[in-house]
């Protein structure tokens, strides 16, 4: 039982946690019975009646409400779109940059975020990256910010070491500059509260399947409908402020939606909507402090075992600056991700060692479990094993 949440009745609610010692939510969070049945029953309404489309449509905006004020914005500055790495590029893509403006970044920030604003050089604007180290603050771009930057991007927090970055004091800098920011909370969003409005975002993009508990292929871009100057790089029916009722197409009708759909192309992914509904139902429930408070002491457990053990952790250690789900533990991963992969413990290969990675259903015996297993190998026997 949690400090937060019956963290028991909600690990009843995701079977994979009978099945193996599942560490891996950043990665992929596994199903719930929940966000499973929104999908069954998406499907059972498919195969029995083609699609109710008009309660299909409904449950789309009712969701799209519901991430807004996950968010604290307005429904009509939430789009939907496939993944975080589609967010991210219509983003970049929006913004009005032009040769010899340079954006700022932070490098081995994730390369996806990365490469929407690398894919704008062909453009003449030019990429500056600064050093990743365990505290990223406004204080930390000041220096590189000149008279051609126009934006800041970055992620709050970071995949490969769990680095939470302070995106309020970068977005206060970027409204003081006038420069526009934005921020992936892919690996943040579900665990981490987010207010997207409060940290002066231009856009924040995300996809749902980690903290958000649905499967892959699904993305959520914030937009500051402010800033109605920032427009999509294509156009559909679906985008515009006056979608034709007869479907053609005329030439001189072409103003993009005052809302965020002007970024939509239309077609959605339905189930995966239908499942976000379900996993927000869940997450609300719950809530997303006392999902961060318990991973946070599920961390504490953790780093308190690995100092035992001398074992280093790769990426920040106090609360202030660290993700309180994603733990990167100094284990080469080529000696240690098959030994745990057979002891039916899931974590990820990271480029600095073995992530470990938190969800609102694991306990402390499942870091129990991890920490035994390694002092049942012992760190001497596994480098003679490599």
């Amino acid at each position: 039982m949690s400090r937060h949440y019956d963290v028991d009745a909600v690990r009843r609610e995701f079977p994979v946690a009978d099945r193996m010692v599942y560490l891996d939510s950043g990665f992929q969070t596994p199903l719930a019975r929940p966000v499973k049945a929104a999908i069954d029953l998406f499907l059972r309404e498919g195969l029995e009646a083609a699609g109710p489309k008009s309660v299909w449509l409904d449950r789309v905006e009712q969701t799209r409400a519901r991430v807004a004020r996950f968010l604290g914005v307005s429904a009509d500055e939430i789009a939907f779109t496939k993944n975080t790495s589609e967010s991210m590029n219509i983003a970049a893509n929006a913004l009005p940059l032009r040769a010899g403006d340079n954006v700022l970044m932070i490098r081995g920030d994730h390369p996806n975020n990365a490469y929407a604003f690398l894919n704008l050089q062909k453009r003449g604007v030019e990429v500056r990256f600064l050093a990743m180290s365990d505290v990223v603050n406004a204080e930390s771009f000041l220096p590189h910010i000149d008279e051609r930057t126009r934006a800041i991007s970055m992620s709050h927090v970071t995949f490969h070491a769990g680095h939470r970055f302070d995106i309020e004091s970068v977005g206060a800098l970027c409204r003081e500059r006038k420069l526009y920011f934005i921020v992936d909370v892919m690996q943040a969003i579900g665990v981490v509260p987010i207010d997207a409005r409060a940290a002066g975002a231009t856009f924040v993009g995300s996809g749902s399947h980690k903290g958000l508990l649905v499967p892959q292929g699904l993305g959520l871009l914030y937009w500051d409908k402010a800033l109605k100057d920032l427009e999509p790089t294509y156009l559909a029916a679906a985008s515009l402020a006056e979608i034709p009722v007869d479907l053609i197409a005329r030439p001189n009708s072409l103003a993009p939606s005052p809302t965020a759909r002007r970024f939509e192309l239309g077609n959605f992914n339905l189930p995966a909507i239908h499942a976000l509904g379900a996993a927000l139902d869940m997450i609300e429930q719950i809530g997303v402090a006392n999902i961060q408070n318990h991973c946070f002491e599920l961390g504490d457990h953790l780093i308190a075992q690995l100092d035992e053990l001398d074992i280093r952790l790769v990426g920040p250690r106090a609360r202030l600056h660290r993700a309180p789900h994603i733990y990167v533990l100094d284990l080469p991963a080529t000696d240690w991700f098959g030994y745990f992969d057979e002891n039916n413990v899931r974590v990820s290969p990271e480029r600095d060692g073995i992530r470990v990675s938190f969800g609102m259903f694991n306990t402390v015996a499942d870091v129990d479990r991890l920490i035994e297993l390694i002092r049942k190998r012992g760190l001497k026997q596994a480098t003679a094993a490599a």
